[in-house]
């Protein structure tokens, strides 16, 4: 062993000690991510680099400590991959979830076969959804809403970055789906419309990195998880041309409620439910008659 150098893969079980003992749902997972990050390497990289300085163990600690007090990990590395993007998040934004690029997927197959798309995006947050979109369809013009100030100013920081990165720009848009103009002069021209809205029930117990770090109004949907769905479903039906399509993420418990709310319109057609890799009900889509 080199003089002052240390084995990466005894900082590594350390970490995934601490991190276990918290709490921490993947442990492991998160101990090799967050050491990829201080050494900025892949994680599949991890096993080429067998020895590190003690700084490096320091810096490993100084995050594992944090994330042990529940600090999502996307915070501390900065970063949320996102299907085939990152997005930038952090304090007064929601961290997009891995099962949230089903939507996209669902989305992108309704596109096919339409040139040039006009896509809108509600409740966008940190632009995930946008952005994934975009860079799946560079002929796309996609619009992102978004009612909150902090989240929009994240939506504005990742939309930026890629545009400077020679990305295809999204169109950003400070509003709220309960506006009945909003997005007015897209009334009956939209191809897709998706939306990851506020759908949790009040009260619904959160994990920590929730409860702590995901601002509450991107989270909770009022009583029954449903209230902001609701505005959704009237917006979709305004803005979509006929036989645009729609997708809306939703809470594991509104399997049957959601495709309720989007069968009682009787312009939207073909309502259908999605389970997300578990098997739990994950999101509703329907296209407009």
């Amino acid at each position: 062993m080199e003089a002052g150098r240390l084995p990466l893969r005894v900082a590594i079980a350390e970490a995934e000690r601490v991190l276990g003992e918290a709490g921490v749902a993947s442990p492991r997972v998160d101990a090799e991510l967050i050491a990829a990050h201080v050494l900025g390497v892949e994680r599949g990289r991890l096993v080429l680099v067998p020895l590190v300085d003690r700084q490096v163990v320091d810096a490993i600690g100084r995050l594992v400590t944090r994330r042990a007090q529940r600090v999502p990990l996307q915070h501390l590395t900065g970063g949320a991959p996102f299907g085939p993007i990152t997005v930038e998040v952090g304090p007064g934004v929601f961290v997009p979830r891995p099962e949230t690029e089903l939507l996209v997927e669902w989305g992108l197959a309704a596109l096919r076969g339409v040139v040039a798309p006009l896509v809108v995006d509600l409740c966008t947050g940190s632009g995930a959804l946008a952005l994934a979109l975009a860079s799946a369809r560079p002929d796309a013009t996609v619009h992102a809403v978004e009612l909150d100030a902090s989240a929009l100013a994240w939506a504005r920081r990742n939309a930026d970055r890629r545009a400077a990165a020679g990305d295809t720009p999204i169109v950003l848009h400070a509003g709220d789906v309960a506006d009945p103009n909003l997005l007015a002069e897209l009334e009956g021209r939209v191809d897709l419309l998706v939306c990851n809205p506020p759908y949790v029930p009040a009260g619904t117990v959160v994990p920590p990195e929730v409860a702590k770090h995901d601002p509450a109004r991107a989270v909770f949907g009022g009583p029954d998880g449903l209230e902001v769905i609701r505005q959704v479903v009237g917006c979709a039906a305004r803005l979509l041309r006929p036989g645009g399509a729609l997708a809306v993420e939703h809470d594991d418990t509104q399997g049957e409620s959601v495709p309720a709310l989007l069968s009682a319109r009787r312009v939207l057609t073909e309502v259908t439910d999605h389970p997300d890799l578990a098997g739990r009900p994950r999101f509703a889509t329907a296209r407009r008659g």
